[in-house]
């Protein structure tokens, strides 16, 4: 009798240390769930304060880097990205392969490197051979190039913007390494409202804007492409990276992605 009580005990412990040992694994999961959203965004935060550390002697270091930290991701973001040489699309040779915007006249900025590479990676899947593509607030003409590297040549890249100088600066950029796309209309940048688009040329697969609209523009939108993509900066003193897909119904649907700054996208009817 006392070997079967002491028996008894011995299993009761066991059960006990293993209803334990199951509970503190339950919870342990349960911690995990909890903080891996946060861990995911720290490592994201991380790896952009990071990037903008980056401060090449060439566009080959730049993108390196860029591709070291985890910014860029494809092979083809990666091509057009090395094909295009930043710094002539520049005014600073000293700023051109540093990760961060800088001034290019007109009160207009080049994008940092990071964030024409993370809209690059966002459109990718609607950048295919004979895409149509709209660039809106093109500026420099950088991206203009990097989204025609990747729709190839037989895809066709619009660019826009309000400013009559900055638009004849974007095309000396161009024709630097680029004229053949212009001559053979792979590439062509408007002077006009970037609010407004270019219906003349509509639909598109995708649409980037590289301002800042404190709405997003409804001509926008309906410029695009059943099954097409928007990537676009809204707000004013509050921005976010939004994502805008359209479905072969034509029905939208919004992504809110990261906060941003960007310099705003003026109607053309406001230029002083």
């Amino acid at each position: 009798l006392f070997d079967r009580m002491r028996r008894l005990v011995a299993t009761t412990k066991i059960t006990k240390r293993r209803a334990l040992t199951h509970h503190s694994l339950v919870r342990s999961f349960i911690y995990l769930q909890l903080l891996l959203p946060v861990c995911t965004v720290a490592a994201r935060s991380f790896t952009m304060q990071n990037s903008w550390r980056s401060e090449g002697k060439s566009n080959e270091d730049l993108i390196n880097q860029l591709t070291g930290y985890g910014i860029i991701k494809s092979s083809s973001v990666e091509k057009a990205m090395r094909a295009v040489d930043r710094g002539e699309f520049s005014r600073d040779p000293e700023l051109a392969y540093n990760d961060h915007p800088h001034a290019i006249g007109w009160n207009a900025t080049i994008s940092a490197p990071h964030m024409h590479a993370m809209c690059l990676e966002l459109l990718k899947d609607h950048l295919k051979p004979e895409s149509r593509v709209l660039d809106v607030g093109s500026g420099s003409g950088y991206l203009v190039a990097c989204l025609s590297e990747m729709v190839g040549e037989k895809g066709k890249v619009y660019g826009i913007d309000y400013i009559e100088p900055l638009v004849e600066w974007s095309l000396e950029n161009l024709n630097k390494s680029f004229s053949g796309h212009i001559k053979n209309g792979r590439i062509k940048v408007v002077l006009g409202d970037g609010w407004k688009g270019v219906p003349d040329a509509a639909p598109f697969d995708c649409i980037h804007v590289g301002a800042a609209a404190a709405t997003v523009p409804k001509a926008l939108t309906d410029q695009l492409k059943p099954g097409g993509r928007l990537v676009i900066p809204v707000g004013t003193h509050d921005q976010c990276l939004m994502q805008i897909d359209k479905d072969e119904n034509g029905n939208l649907t919004e992504k809110n992605l990261m906060g941003v700054r960007y310099v705003p996208l003026v109607n053309k009817s406001d230029q002083k």
